[in-house]
C-alpha cells in the first residue's frame, strides 16, 4: 500500500467523520457531543499506549502537549458549535484558512520568512473565502458577515486557537523532539480530561442525558470516534513513508469531499459556488506547503 493510498484513506475518513458530526449535532448539543466523542475516542486509542516508548518521554514535553490540548479542546468545541448552527459546506471550508494564519503568525513571532508561494497561497485563501461568503452584490458583504455572525465568530476563535496549537506542534517537534506517534494516545487522553472538566463546570446534565440516549446516537458517536482515530493514525503512517507536504496535499481533499457529499446529503444551498471556493482555498493551502 503506497503513501498516496494511505493519505487518501485519511482524507476519506476525515470527510466521513465531519459528515457524521453534522448528522449527530442535529440531535446533541455541541458540548455534549464533544465530550462523548472525546471519551470514546480515548477508548479506541488505548492500543496506541502500548506502542509508546515511555523511557524516552519527557514531562516538560507532555506538559506543553497538555496545555496545547486545552486550546485544542476549546477549538474543537467552537468548530462543533459552528457546524451545528451553519451549513457544513459553509463552515468546514473556512478551516482551510489555518495554514495561512499559521504562516502569518510564524512570520511575526517565530521569525520564519514568507516565500513568494506562501504569499500567493494566502491570496488564494482570501479569494476563496470571499467567494464562499459572497451572497449578493455588496462588495463588503463577506467582511460584514464575519463581523456580525456569531457562528463565524466561533470559526474565527477556533482558527485563532488552531494557529496557537499548530505553532505549539512545531515547538514540540522541533525543540522537544516529541515523536508524532505519541500525539495520538496522549492528545486523546488530554482532550477527554479537558472535556470532562468543562462538562463538570458548565453542563452537568450531560451525565443525566447519557442514560436516555438511543442506540443510534451511540452508534453515530462511536462511528465518529473510529473515523477520527483512523484518519489521524493513517496520516501519521503516511508521513512515515512520504514527505509531510505531499501527505497534507492529499489530506486537504477531505474538505472538498465533505463539502460536496455533506452538502448533497443535507440539501444545502449554493453548492457549486461553495465547491469552487473550496477548491481555490485548498489550492492556496497546498501551494503554501511547497
Amino acid at each position: 500500500m503506497t503513501w498516496f493510498i494511505i493519505a487518501l484513506i485519511s482524507a476519506v475518513l476525515s470527510a466521513t467523520a465531519s459528515i457524521f458530526e453534522k448528522k449527530i449535532l442535529f440531535r446533541l448539543g455541541a458540548l455534549e457531543f464533544s465530550f462523548l466523542a472525546a471519551v470514546i475516542t480515548l477508548l479506541f486509542s488505548i492500543p496506541f499506549f502500548f506502542a509508546v516508548d515511555y523511557a524516552s518521554l519527557q514531562l516538560n514535553s507532555l506538559f506543553v502537549l497538555y496545555l496545547k490540548s486545552i486550546l485544542g479542546a476549546l477549538a474543537f468545541w467552537c468548530v462543533m458549535l459552528a457546524i451545528k448552527n451553519m451549513e457544513l459546506s459553509g463552515a468546514l471550508p473556512l478551516l482551510v484558512l489555518t495554514p495561512g494564519i499559521v504562516a502569518f503568525f510564524a512570520f511575526l513571532f517565530l521569525g520564519e520568512s514568507l516565500s513568494d508561494l506562501e504569499i500567493i497561497g494566502m491570496f488564494l485563501l482570501l479569494a476563496g473565502t470571499y467567494i464562499l461568503e459572497r451572497r449578493g452584490k455588496d462588495f463588503l458583504e463577506p467582511l460584514l458577515i464575519f463581523i456580525k455572525s456569531r457562528n463565524h465568530h466561533y470559526i474565527i476563535f477556533a482558527l485563532s486557537l488552531f494557529t496557537i496549537t499548530s505553532l505549539a506542534d512545531k515547538w514540540l517537534l522541533r525543540d522537544f523532539q516529541l515523536e508524532p506517534t505519541v500525539f495520538i494516545p496522549f492528545q486523546h487522553l488530554f482532550l477527554a480530561v479537558n472535556f470532562l472538566i468543562i462538562v463538570l463546570v458548565k453542563e452537568t446534565n450531560v451525565f443525566k442525558n447519557i442514560k436516555t440516549h438511543s442506540t443510534d446516537i451511540w452508534l453515530f458517536v462511536i462511528a465518529v470516534s473510529i473515523f477520527t482515530v483512523g484518519y489521524r493514525w493513517s496520516q501519521v503512517e503516511a508521513v512515515k513513508i512520504a514527505p509531510v507536504a505531499l501527505v497534507l496535499t492529499v489530506k486537504r481533499s477531505s474538505v472538498f469531499f465533505a463539502t460536496i457529499i455533506g452538502g448533497k446529503i443535507f440539501k444545502e444551498h449554493h453548492l457549486i459556488r461553495k465547491a469552487i471556493a473550496t477548491l481555490i482555498m485548498i489550492a492556496g493551502a497546498v501551494i503554501m506547503l511547497y
